[in-house]
């Protein structure tokens, strides 16, 4: 891979400042910059190191100005982060290998339906009645059920579990260790106080370019379907319970969980770790802080929550800077009560 400056800002509409023909031939952070290398500020916490960066280039964004002078050559854009996704996409292209074909040692049902141009790994299982379409992936050790549809150009990688009748849209990423479609959690109370469990005979539906990150899963609908829709990105080890239906383009990040039946809106953003409770409602466009825990609807669009019960984040943090005087406040309680029963005597 080697880029000039003047061929990376025609490929992402930016403006050079510098030197149009110097080249890169590798990515860096930008803390770790080195000649030759291609990196991106975005955030304003890194400011400092561009200014002592070995990086050949750096795309920044179009309103930063330097406070001093920049031995690399600039390339503004309309959003760094951005430009260096697409920069980073690119470079995967050129450097993937793409494998084709179907491994002898694939068991493929006779029923099956399989599309054109694809890759079947070694030890894949793939069910009765099963379509895979065009251009998909699918690495060494994983399983497809009975009756599943898989969408074109969809990746499924290694250890991946798809369970039967589920439906795998077009351009999905399912990280290893990924199960879609287990069996919900239902289980029924009996009089001796034993569990019956509830058969789950629903499926699990991914719309297009969803992304499920390593060890995540999940769970099918006890009857009908848990939905995920177009866009969603799920980070590593989330859980999704049965019934459940996210919004376009929500996005949560490692450790997640959603209870049963709870129906998340669109444009979403949840930090790690935050819990939602069933059978509720989160409007468009919520904001959940990492380690919050929802125990009820949240019913106005674009919120911002944070803590356990969650609130306001406000509110929140002007209840926590009296959180913290807890001790000193509780000391100075006691002295006051001390002080009335004297006056008292």
């Amino acid at each position: 891979m080697e880029f000039t400056a003047e061929q990376i800002a025609s490929f992402l509409n930016g403006e050079i400042i510098g030197n149009p023909k110097v080249v890169i031939n590798k990515l860096n952070k930008i803390e770790e910059g080195e000649q030759g290398g291609l990196s991106f500020l975005s955030n304003p916490k890194y400011n400092h190191f561009l200014y002592n960066t070995d990086a050949s280039i750096v795309i920044v964004n179009k309103n930063f100005e330097p406070e001093k002078e920049v031995k690399a050559t600039l390339i503004k854009v309309d959003d760094a982060y951005a430009a260096f996704a697409t920069v980073l996409h690119t470079y995967e292209k050129t450097r993937q290998n793409l494998k084709t074909g179907i491994s002898k040692l694939a068991h493929i049902d006779p029923t099956a339906n399989i599309g054109k141009n694809v890759y079947i790994g070694e030890f894949v299982y793939i069910g009765a009645n099963t379509i895979i379409g065009d251009n998909v992936r699918i690495y060494p050790q994983a399983y497809i059920g009975d009756s599943v549809k898989v969408g074109e150009s969809t990746f499924i990688h290694p250890g991946v579990k798809i369970m039967h009748e589920c439906i795998i849209g077009k351009e999905c990423t399912l990280h290893a260790g990924a199960i879609i479609g287990s069996d919900g959690f239902g289980f029924a109370p009996q009089q001796d106080d034993d569990f019956r469990k509830v058969p789950q005979i629903g499926n699990v539906v991914l719309e297009d370019r969803v992304d499920i990150g390593a060890n995540t899963t999940v769970d099918r609908a006890t009857m009908g379907s848990t939905i995920i829709h177009r866009g969603v990105k799920l980070d590593n080890l989330v859980q999704i319970a049965h019934n459940v239906e996210i919004g376009e383009n929500t996005v949560m990040a490692s450790m997640c969980g959603v209870s049963g039946s709870t129906k998340i809106g669109k444009n979403c953003m949840f930090g790690g770790q935050v819990g939602i409770a069933g059978h509720l409602k989160i409007a468009d466009g919520v904001k959940l802080a990492a380690m919050s825990g929802v125990a009820a609807s949240i019913l106005k669009p674009n919120s911002v929550e944070m803590g356990a019960p969650s609130f306001g984040h406000k509110p929140f943090l002007l209840s926590y800077v009296y959180f913290r005087k807890l001790p000193e406040l509780a000391s100075r309680i006691k002295n006051l009560e001390k002080e009335i029963k004297l006056i008292n005597k």
